[in-house]
């Protein structure tokens, strides 16, 4: 099978396919253990970026009062809940890679934690969102709204620290 995305650059090699059984990308076979750590680091940037696009798309949707413009946010949602999923696999096929046949339980277990908080925050971000939205203006509760933004800090510095672990732990593992 072709491999799906070419190691330092991080990025799909035409032709190649998307998937291997469902279980989305294949990493690079024989790449060097920090080639998959690398591409994991990618990944987060990737995330990273469609989470501001998200912001960006909310802040245009409750700007665009009086008649809010609730279709052109949702195909933001849509779009950007696409590059979540798409990173997501990339990062369960990696940690599946590390897991099995690399023998890196550690890593694997980062990417893991990785993984959930991810979930955690974009899940947070969501209910943020929501609980922003113009329709629901008048029943916003300040207090909650500040336990949510300070859940998405701690989950982000939580996050941060994790992929400092997995950065260190791949360098002690070659």
């Amino acid at each position: 099978m072709a491999r799906a995305w070419a190691g330092g650059a991080g990025r799909r090699v035409a032709g190649a396919p998307a998937s291997h059984l469902g279980r989305g990308p294949r990493p690079q076979e024989g790449a060097p253990v920090h080639a998959l750590v690398q591409r994991i680091h990618e990944l987060q940037a990737e995330r990273a970026q469609a989470f501001r696009r998200l912001e960006e798309a909310h802040r245009q949707y409750v700007h665009s009062g009086p008649n809010y413009d609730f279709p052109r946010y949702r195909g933001s949602v849509h779009e950007v809940t696409q590059a979540f999923a798409a990173a997501s696999r990339e990062v369960l096929a990696l940690e599946a890679e590390l897991a099995g046949p690399r023998g890196q339980p550690l890593l694997a277990g980062h990417v893991r934690t990785l993984q959930q908080l991810e979930q955690t925050r974009l899940t947070t971000v969501a209910l943020l969102q929501l609980m922003g939205a113009p329709e629901l203006r008048e029943q916003e509760d300040a207090s909650q709204m500040q336990e949510l933004k300070m859940k998405v800090i701690k989950t982000m510095e939580a996050i941060s620290e994790v992929l400092q672990d997995l950065r260190f732990d791949a360098e002690s593992a070659e």
